[in-house]
C-alpha cells in the first residue's frame, strides 16, 4: 500500500514549482530494499530500489537528472497472483528509457495483463518548456490520460478514488502548499503530512475493495501513515521542482524495522537541459 499527493503546473511564475509531490512508501518492514541513491548510466537517475529476489532493480518512485519522474502504487487486493511481473521494473524501465511519457503508458497498458493491480504515474520536467504528466491504471480505463495541471490524490485504487483518508491527506497537503514557506518549512510540514497516523475507519469504498483482508489490517490501511505489526509505512518521500528545474528530493527512511529509528537524506541537483 502507499499514498502519493502531488501538485503540478506546466508553466508556473518565476517563484512558484513545477511539482510538489509528498508519497508514502507501505510494505513489509522487513523487505530488503536500497534507500535513495543515485545509480544508472553516470549516476543519472535517483530512486530507492527493490532488493528483494526475483525483483532486484524495481523501484517504486524515482526521477532522473533529465527529469524523467516515474511513481508506482498497487491496486489494493487481498488475493495478488504470485506468478505475475514485479511492477517495480514499471518505474525503473520508465527511468532508464527514451519514450515519452504517454508513449510509455500505452505500451504497458498493452502488457497489463502481466501484473498484478497498479497505478504509474509518468511525467517528463524540464529545465526550460512545459510539463508532461499521465497516468494509467491497469484496473480502470484502458487508456492512458494526460492530466491537466491542478492537485492529485492516488493511493491503493484509481486516481482521485474518494477513500476517507485520501480525502483527509488531499485536504492537509492542500493547506500545507497553500502556505507561503522557504524550502526548508515546506519538506519539513508536507513529512507532517504523511505521518499522520488518524485512523479514517469505517470506510465503505475502501473496505468493498479491500474484501478479504482481516477488520484491523482495514483500519490499520485507513490511516494516511499505516502503522501495523511488521508492515506499515516505511518511506516518506518529498520532491519539489522550481519554475527553473531546480530539483530537492527529501527520503525519510526507516531502519532496522524499527518505527522509532528513522533517517533523512535530502540531494539537490538542477534538471538537464
Amino acid at each position: 500500500m502507499c499514498i502519493i499527493f502531488f501538485k503540478f503546473d506546466a508553466r508556473p511564475a518565476s517563484n512558484a514549482y513545477r511539482l510538489i509531490l509528498a508519497a508514502n512508501r507501505d510494505e513489509v518492514y522487513s523487505r530488503l530494499s536500497k534507500s535513495a541513491h543515485f545509480w544508472g548510466d553516470g549516476g543519472e537517475i535517483l530512486s530507492g530500489l527493490d532488493l528483494e529476489e526475483g525483483k532486484e532493480g524495481g523501484s517504486w518512485l524515482g526521477i532522473s537528472r533529465r527529469g524523467r519522474l516515474a511513481a508506482l502504487t498497487n491496486y489494493m487486493d487481498a488475493r495478488p497472483n504470485p506468478d505475475r511481473q514485479g511492477r517495480g521494473f514499471l518505474v525503473s524501465n520508465f527511468l532508464t528509457d527514451s519514450m515519452d511519457s504517454y508513449s510509455y503508458l500505452k505500451k504497458v497498458s498493452s502488457e497489463s495483463h502481466l501484473y498484478n493491480g497498479f497505478n504509474l504515474l509518468t511525467a517528463e520536467f524540464r529545465s526550460k518548456g512545459d510539463t508532461t504528466m499521465c497516468y494509467y491504471g491497469n484496473k480502470g480505463s484502458a487508456e492512458p490520460v494526460v492530466l491537466k495541471p491542478g492537485i492529485y490524490g492516488l493511493s491503493n485504487s484509481l486516481l482521485e478514488t474518494p477513500w476517507k483518508k485520501l480525502q483527509y491527506g488531499k485536504n492537509l497537503f492542500t493547506s500545507v502548499i497553500g502556505r507561503d514557506l522557504p524550502t526548508d518549512g515546506l519538506v519539513q510540514e508536507l513529512l507532517q503530512v504523511l505521518s499522520n497516523q488518524e485512523i479514517h475507519s469505517p470506510d465503505p469504498i475502501q473496505e468493498l475493495q479491500g474484501d478479504g483482508y482481516s477488520s484491523a489490517m482495514l483500519r490499520a490501511l485507513s490511516a494516511v501513515c499505516v502503522r501495523s505489526p511488521g508492515y506499515g509505512t516505511r518511506t516518506n518521500t518529498v520532491i519539489l521542482i522550481d519554475a527553473s528545474g531546480n530539483v530537492s528530493f527529501t527520503e525519510r527512511n526507516m531502519l532496522h524495522c524499527d518505527i522509532n529509528q528513522w533517517e533523512v537524506n535530502t540531494f539537490h541537483f538542477k534538471l538537464q537541459e
